[in-house]
């Protein structure tokens, strides 16, 4: 849990960084940037970079060949241990940013770096360094008074409510990577990779929050790439598997695989199926996967939204199935040509 209320900002700076695939241009403060009206904007500012980290995601800096040569981890290190070289920090972290955004699908944008303090991660007192980056803008209407008559304007300007691209890292477990938060609200798919991967170089760190999260997709992939229609498997059936690991990862707060086996998965030739894609999906998607570990009740909340409880049939009728199985029985008219579903209830509401 991270608590920002106590949080302060020390130093701020801002970059301009053109999409080098565009042939935009590199362009660089020569100090940093001196707050005005320092209450107002300092919580207009805090909003802004604070608002998005909502989730208990966290991630290292890493490199395949050690944490040293990973671009962004001796940088940081380096402002933590000398708050004086800020400003001289984020010259080289905006010119890796730059090098990096070549890409035609990266926009260019404002780079912000801030240094804060007193932040609350997981009941610790910690600084944090910033790195954020604005690439869309919105227009805003002004209304302005000229003569005793009401004028309206546009002006171009940054929407608070959006950050688009942003990171916190926080300034412990430096032997790990430093603990970090980071969000990419633009991009998806390959294109989220050149903020995560290609800039910072950051891999997921290894906690009951990774873990949760990894089970939970394996469990999805399992639904959706072997308990399905292609191995005559009725999407009702499919759907209460899905029901039935949500609901033991809500009920439960520890996760116990014998015990989830035994509760969700129930038939030993769908626990031998189940074994044999965990398998694959370890190898496949490189996700270490835990026999036993506390459940993360915030990846439960943020995964369940991808569980779809629900059968579409054509484009006449959603069904919504959030239990009772045995209540629900699929058939064929033949006269008709066409299939159906029966549906048994105890109550209408």
């Amino acid at each position: 849990m991270i608590d920002f209320t106590q949080s302060s900002i020390n130093n701020i700076v801002v970059h301009q960084i053109g999409c080098r695939a565009e042939g935009e241009e590199l362009k660089l403060s020569k100090s940093e940037v001196l707050l005005q009206d320092e209450e107002m904007i300092t919580e207009v500012l805090k909003q802004y970079f604070f608002k998005p980290f909502k989730t208990e995601a966290y991630f290292n800096f890493h490199h395949e060949e050690g944490l040293e040569n990973n671009t962004m981890f001796p940088i940081v290190g380096q402002v933590f241990e000398n708050p004086s070289s800020f400003f001289d920090a984020s010259l080289s972290i905006a010119n890796h940013l730059f090098e990096q955004s070549n890409h035609p699908k990266i926009k260019g944008g404002e780079f912000y770096q801030v240094s804060f303090s007193n932040i609350v991660v997981d009941g610790e007192v910690v600084d944090a360094l910033g790195i954020f980056k604005s690439e869309n803008k919105d227009t805003f209407l002004k209304v302005m008074m000229r003569n005793q008559n009401f004028e309206l304007g546009a002006q171009e300007g940054i929407n608070i409510k959006k950050l688009d691209k942003g990171c916190l890292i926080f300034n412990t477990e430096k032997e790990l990577g430093f603990k970090i938060c980071s969000v990419d609200n633009i991009n998806k798919g390959n294109e989220a990779q050149f903020w995560f991967q290609d800039f910072l170089g950051l891999r997921p760190r290894e906690d009951n929050y990774y873990f949760t999260n990894n089970y939970l997709q394996l469990c999805k992939g399992f639904v959706g790439e072997v308990f399905n229609e292609d191995n005559d498997v009725a999407r009702p059936d499919q759907v209460d598997m899905l029901n039935r690991s949500i609901e033991y990862f809500n009920k439960n707060a520890n996760f116990d695989e014998k015990d989830f086996e035994k509760e969700v998965i129930r038939q030993p030739d769908v626990v031998d199926a189940f074994q044999e894609y965990k398998s694959f999906f370890e190898s496949d998607k490189n996700m270490p996967l835990q026999d036993s570990f506390d459940i993360s009740k915030d990846a439960v909340r943020t995964e369940k939204k991808h569980f779809k409880s629900v059968l579409k049939l054509d484009k006449n009728f959603h069904v919504y199935v959030h239990g009772k199985r045995q209540y629900i029985e699929k058939g064929f008219d033949g006269d008709r040509g066409l299939k159906f579903y029966k549906l048994y209830f105890e109550a209408e509401e």
